[in-house]
């Protein structure tokens, strides 16, 4: 499928120096910024589904897990110790 991009003559010149002595054409440079940006593009919408259902489920659970609890815990994790996972609580929210 062709799409057409109109890009400002600043920014053409912008993405021909950028490229210029890669070997890549700026063609190429824009396909692969876009593609990367369409990626980010789709993990922010999936973080922010996760967010908006881990949200949902504790309003409707009334369960909560403290801060300070998973905090303690991933520290004492990453100094290499084992640990319990942390207790789901009652959300005082």
């Amino acid at each position: 499928m062709a799409t057409s991009l109109k890009l400002t003559p600043k920014l053409k010149a912008r993405v021909a120096a950028v490229v210029k002595g890669t070997g890549k054409s700026p063609h190429a440079f824009m396909v692969d910024a876009i593609e990367q940006q369409t990626v980010r593009a789709e993990q922010r919408k999936r973080f922010v589904a996760d967010a908006l259902a881990a949200e949902k489920e504790t309003l409707e659970s009334g369960l909560a897990y403290d801060a300070d609890d998973v905090h303690a815990a991933m520290e004492a994790r990453a100094r290499g110790r084992r640990v319990t996972r942390p207790k789901a609580k009652p959300w005082r929210g």
